[in-house]
């Protein structure tokens, strides 16, 4: 699986890689048809101080590409929400391919 960063309003930091390519592979061991994950960090100002800090991941398997987002007052807990998302999107497409 290849993984792709980008940065919007914020620096480039290696431990959120490390984080977001640790959860990301242990989605990858669940579903093998992951091809590639492209993911976004981003600031955006917001009125709440609980939202703000942003995280897109957008996996590419076959069909469709599956994509999820999440606001939060830090990354970490954006990277949880997105994956956690991405596991519920890719246990209806692998149910889904598997009926067949």
């Amino acid at each position: 699986m290849n993984i792709n960063f980008e940065y919007h309003d914020v620096e480039a930091s290696d431990r959120l890689e490390a984080y977001a390519k640790e959860k990301l592979e242990k989605l990858y061991d669940k579903f093998q048809m992951i091809v590639r994950a492209d993911v976004f960090f981003k600031t955006e100002n917001t009125s709440s101080d609980k939202t703000g800090m942003i995280c897109n991941i957008r996996v590419s398997v076959p069909g469709p590409r599956i994509f999820a987002e999440a606001s939060h007052d830090n990354f970490i807990s954006s990277i949880n929400e997105s994956i956690k998302d991405l596991d519920k999107q890719l246990t209806k497409k692998k149910e889904k391919l598997s009926t067949y």
